[in-house]
């Protein structure tokens, strides 16, 4: 993932947070929110109580993965923050991957759904 679509700052990560949308899984939880840029960015946040470093890492580069394999599916304009649950764990990597491909087809169908109300006003 090149540096332009990763959000570093925390007043990015506040802002998406605070005036964003949010999706919940049993994994993670994902903030939608606007960022004001022609590209999208990614946020990954993982707390200590997840794991040590090592396997804190290691998910952070699973979330990686899985975010470069659904490229095409995100929308301009946006900052995706994700904060890993500690039932991530538990997951397999595969029921991971399905369920933020469905949390990304969510987010994809409300986005649509808004426009298409400000089309009709």
């Amino acid at each position: 993932m090149k540096k332009k679509y990763i959000v570093k700052e925390h007043k990015d990560f506040s802002k998406a947070i605070d005036k964003g949308k949010y999706y919940k899984d049993k994994a993670f939880v994902l903030y939608c929110g606007s960022n004001g840029l022609t590209h999208y960015r990614f946020g990954i946040s993982i707390g200590k109580k997840v794991g040590n470093a090592v396997t804190r890492n290691k998910i952070k580069r699973q979330m990686r993965m899985i975010i470069d394999d659904y490229k095409k599916n995100y929308q301009n304009g946006l900052d995706y923050i994700i904060i890993i649950k500690c039932s991530y764990i538990s997951e397999t990597f595969s029921e991971i991957k399905s369920s933020f491909e469905n949390i990304i087809d969510k987010i994809n169908k409300s986005m649509n759904n808004e426009e298409k109300k400000n089309e009709n006003k």
